[in-house]
């Protein structure tokens, strides 16, 4: 995964935003056409132009005993390119926008679980969960993180409880 580059701050934000389904809503409501979740664990990465805070990338996490299921990922490509050039330089720089925030995400998330899973349906995305460092499992879609080491039948027990929730 890539380090958090100096450069996106202070006008570029990621962050576990408690209202965080309100405020990514209409962004979550475009791709979706339907509200987002309202219940935790909400990540934004939002743009300050100075004025506003204009949220450019949503991912949702859903807290399952000691795992989290990783869904609902949008990207607003016609806020960012309001954006100032240099901030989309910078975004690019860090291997783009939704890397980025899988990136900080995973490295938000990961002392609080044994596993973090995506159910992934877009060709583009599973690559990009694939850079961070997530893995496919036997089930199409559905990808996992391990955030420590696990014995195999653990790491089974936890991709079978991910299957059961699917898709999230």
């Amino acid at each position: 995964m890539e380090t958090h580059p100096e450069s996106l701050a202070p006008h570029f934000v990621v962050e576990e935003a408690a209202d965080g389904g309100h405020i990514a809503n209409a962004l979550f409501r475009r791709r979706y056409e339907t509200d987002a979740p309202d219940f935790p664990h909400h990540v934004v990465a939002s743009w300050n132009d100075g004025t506003n805070r204009i949220p450019l990338c949503y991912i949702h996490f859903t807290a399952v005993g000691e795992i989290l299921l990783g869904g609902g990922a949008c990207v607003d490509n016609r806020a960012l390119r309001r954006a100032p050039a240099d901030l989309r330089r910078a975004i690019r720089a860090a291997g783009g926008l939704y890397r980025h925030c899988l990136a900080w995400s995973v490295r938000h998330f990961a002392p609080r679980c044994a596993a973090i899973f995506g159910y992934c349906g877009d060709v583009l995305a599973e690559r990009t969960d694939l850079a961070v460092g997530f893995e496919k499992t036997a089930y199409p879609r559905l990808l996992v993180y391990f955030t420590k080491p696990l014995d195999a039948a653990k790491q089974r027990a936890l991709i079978e409880q991910a299957n059961a929730a699917s898709p999230f």
